[in-house]
């Protein structure tokens, strides 16, 4: 886990890791969040419905930005002020994403920074690009 304080963080500074997205994340998220939508859950619905597979949801995409955050890029020291983001392309499991982050703006008196999100599936394909908010805490 990185421990970047805001003295660390400049435009350009940029963070990124890789995860493979699985049926049992795919179970738990429905799990925890009760949604059982059959184009997440339902292979032969998925692609009677045009898709390759069941979709990975896109907020378990989009989960992965606060890992970026809390773990990477601040790390320990991360509070998301905020997040936006479009899912550009469907994700789904046995996909291996990569979650990127590039500081974009840094604002010193708040220690506040903003930076751009994207993430790109094992072909290249953005499958999210967004744009986050994060606060810094304090020693």
């Amino acid at each position: 886990m990185n421990q970047y304080q805001f003295k660390d963080i400049s435009v350009g500074l940029k963070e990124e890791f890789q995860v493979t997205v699985t049926k049992d994340m795919m179970a738990q998220f429905c799990r925890m969040t009760g949604d059982m939508n059959p184009l997440h859950m339902d292979e032969t619905y998925a692609k009677e419905k045009g898709y390759v597979s069941n979709v990975a949801y896109g907020m378990l995409t989009a989960s992965f930005l606060s890992t970026l955050a809390g773990v990477y890029l601040p790390g320990e020291r991360s509070l998301i002020h905020s997040v936006e983001c479009k899912f550009t392309k469907s994700v789904y499991v046995g996909d291996i994403l990569t979650v990127s982050g590039q500081v974009t703006e840094c604002n010193e008196i708040f220690s506040v920074f903003t930076m751009k999100t994207t993430i790109v599936n094992q072909k290249g394909e953005k499958v999210l690009r967004g744009k986050m908010q994060v606060g810094i805490l304090g020693d």
